[in-house]
This record gives C-alpha cells, sequence and structure tokens, in this order.
C-alpha cells in the first residue's frame, strides 16, 4: 500500500524523518541483532513512514520501539485535535497494534510519544495530515493518569520547549527520538506488557556545533523496583552509551560524535540526583 495519503483532495507523500534535517545527516536507531526479527515490516523496510515522523514497530510488544522525527520551530501551525479519533494504521497488521481494547475502563491515558504539537508545521495540508498521523496507535503507548499528572510530568513534556527557551537552536529545528523502554518485567494487563520507563533523546545546533542530549523518564533509575508509587516518576539526563544498553537500539555516529554532556553532570548511577525543574538540564 502506498505511503501517500489523500487530504482535502491533495495527496501528501508520507516521507517520514528527514535524516538531513540539521545539516549533518543522522540516521535512525538501528536494532539491536537480537531484535530484528521482531520488527514489523512495512514494503520491506523496519523503518515505517508518517508526516514527519518514522518509527519502528515491535511485533511481540505491539508498540513502537523508538519514533524518530523533525520539529521546525519556526513553521509550527496551531491546530485543533477535535473530530480526531486513536486509530490503529491501515498499512499494518492490526494484531501488531494494541488499540482501544487496552484502554477501555481503566486509568490508562494515551500518551502520544512523538507529540502532536512537535509535528504540526509545513504547508497547511502537510500539517493536517501530520496532526491526523500522530493519532495512529503506532505512535501512542500506555500511561498511567499519575504518570500524564505527576510533577515530574512537567519537566518531560517540557523538554522541547525548555531546549527553545533555553538555548540558541540554529533554525529553531530540531531531530528527536523517542519511545518505551521494554523490560522483562514489566507488567502484563489484559495480555500486554506496560512499559515503566520511557526515553527521549533530543539532537540540534548550537553555535555550529552539533549536540545530542539524553533523557530517562523512570520509577527505578537504580533499579529501586517497586519502591516507588505509581505518580512518583523521575527524570534524569543520561549517556547515549546508557541510552542505548536500556533500549538495545544503536544510534547513528554522528550522534555519539556531537558535543557531549560536560563533565561530571552526569554522575554514576546511584549517585544522580533527578531533574527537579528544566532549568537543571545541562544544555
Amino acid at each position: 500500500m502506498s505511503a501517500n495519503s489523500q487530504v482535502s483532495g491533495e495527496t501528501i507523500p508520507r516521507t517520514g524523518y528527514a535524516p538531513d534535517f540539521l545539516g549533518n545527516r543522522i540516521d535512525v536507531p538501528a536494532l539491536d541483532p537480537s531484535i530484528e526479527d521482531d520488527a514489523v515490516r512495512w514494503e520491506g523496510s523496519e523503518t515505517i513512514p508518517y508526516t514527519h515522523f518514522s518509527l519502528a514497530l515491535s511485533r511481540t510488544r505491539r508498540f513502537a520501539r523508538w519514533v524518530a522525527w523533525n520539529i521546525d520551530g519556526a513553521g509550527i501551525k496551531l491546530l485543533s485535535r477535535s473530530n480526531l479519533d486513536f486509530t490503529k494504521d491501515p498499512r499494518l497488521p492490526a494484531e501488531t497494534q494494541t488499540g482501544s481494547e487496552l484502554y477501555a475502563g481503566n486509568r490508562l491515558d494515551r500518551g502520544h510519544i512523538a507529540r502532536r504539537a512537535d509535528l504540526l508545521w509545513g504547508d497547511t495540508a502537510e500539517a493536517l495530515q501530520a496532526n491526523k498521523d500522530s493519532f495512529y496507535y503506532s505512535n501512542i503507548t500506555p500511561q498511567m493518569d499519575d504518570f500524564n499528572q505527576s510533577s515530574q510530568q512537567g519537566v518531560w513534556g517540557r523538554l522541547e520547549n525548555a531546549l527553545y527557551a533555553d538555548v540558541e537552536v540554529e533554525g529553531l529545528r530540531v531531530s528527536v527520538f523517542g519511545g518505551p523502554v521494554f523490560r522483562d518485567d514489566d507488567r502484563i494487563y489484559r495480555g500486554t506488557a506496560l512499559p515503566s520507563e520511557y526515553w527521549k533523546l533530543l539532537a540540534f545546533r548550537e553555535n555550529g556545533v552539533l549536540k545530542a542530549r539524553a533523557f530517562l523518564l523512570t520509577q527505578d533509575l537504580d533499579q529501586l523496583r517497586a519502591v516507588l508509587a505509581l505518580d512518583e516518576f523521575r527524570v534524569y539526563e543520561i549517556t547515549l552509551a546508557e541510552l542505548e544498553d536500556r533500549t538495545q537500539l544503536r544510534f547513528p555516529r554522528a550522534l555519539h560524535d556531537a558535543d557531549p554532556v560536560p563533565a561530571p553532570a552526569i554522575a554514576l548511577p546511584g549517585q544522580r540526583k533527578p531533574l527537579a525543574r528544566t532549568a537543571d538540564i545541562h544544555w
């Protein structure tokens, strides 16, 4: 099936995440060989394109392993989310996507991985299609309502906004990667393992220098599982190496070569403190 979609009589190509968006080529993450066979394939590829974002979908977990998206901060449009419904991507097998059956009659919220507001740029037809594409279940993960309402959600939800506020981002252009962390001991609910950790990586240029910053939203960065209450999620700034270890993803050399967080901003496990506010971020 074609990656194109029809919006107001106009054909909109779903070109997906743009690796050259920041000037430097930044490819999408590669799956570790141990999980390559778990990827849902679309036209022979593990990378599934949408409007302004792409993703890789896990067949066994039925959620995205990673989502990659571009933000053109200078071209953002304000569009309503009214009359937009969450739906499974008809291009993909329905059984590989977790849909509405997980969210009925409980405290689980449908959480966007690629933020809807991040995707609403380009011409009007393009932005409208991105708005709609953001609601496919392949871009959604379950989050406890306490997660959405916790104090740390404020830091997590404002990472991109905080970047624009604190850094002279070149061209107001940012590339973002994000997704859940899949763990063997994730809680099973209605036959679905619910992720308890989420990650995000922001790539941007400042004064001609490419930078990459990685973050983790978790209850148990240092293996303190089951100690914290459901609403006590904490946000940590972590290294790219630790992110790869947790996710079984392999990020491109361009991100490894990007300007690192100044040492000792990221302490060793057991010594790190969570981000209490966006001002604590080391850009």
